[in-house]
């Protein structure tokens, strides 16, 4: 059995960028923020598109976005760095990206196991599962891997007006 760490919030986590750098996601108070797993050969992958123009049209209003790659389905590139070039090569992904993560499993990451706990509990089905954080820290929804952002898009405009 995995130990898993005690939190009480989204903003107890730090995850690492490709680049070295930290994402403190205390920094996140009050803003709205979106958590995607990522994988490059995915054939979901070109929801990055639309995820960045939601990055772009709402950053300014408080609306953030992290993408982490991860290989659990065997979709993602040989190294971070590839995948973090893929994404911005291919679907002009300016928000950042972490180093890869576990979704599922003995070795998964603490971050989702918080993030499923804060659900149904239920396994990461497949690549670009999504998680809507509102400005409270509280989550506002999680949206299955074909769910785009279109059909959510709602939700983060209301969140952002909060």
């Amino acid at each position: 059995m995995k130990e898993v760490m005690s939190v009480s919030s989204i903003y107890d986590f730090k995850k690492q960028e490709v680049g070295g750098q930290t994402i403190d996601f205390a920094d996140f108070d009050g803003q709205v923020l979106l958590l995607v797993n990522t994988a490059s050969k995915c054939g979901l992958a070109p929801q990055l598109k639309q995820i960045e123009s939601l990055y772009r049209k709402y950053h300014d209003k408080g609306f953030n976005v992290v993408g982490l790659p991860s290989n659990q389905f065997n979709q993602e590139l040989d190294s971070d760095e590839e995948a973090e070039q893929y994404c911005q090569r291919h679907f002009g992904v300016t928000f950042p990206m972490t180093k890869r993560v576990v979704v599922n499993g003995d070795d998964e990451d603490p971050l989702y196991t918080y993030l499923k706990e804060q659900t149904d509990g239920q396994d990461i089905a497949w690549n670009y599962t999504k998680f809507l954080i509102g400005r409270d820290g509280q989550l506002v929804g999680r949206y299955e891997p074909k769910t785009t952002p279109e059909e959510f898009t709602n939700d983060i405009v209301e969140a952002v007006q909060n």
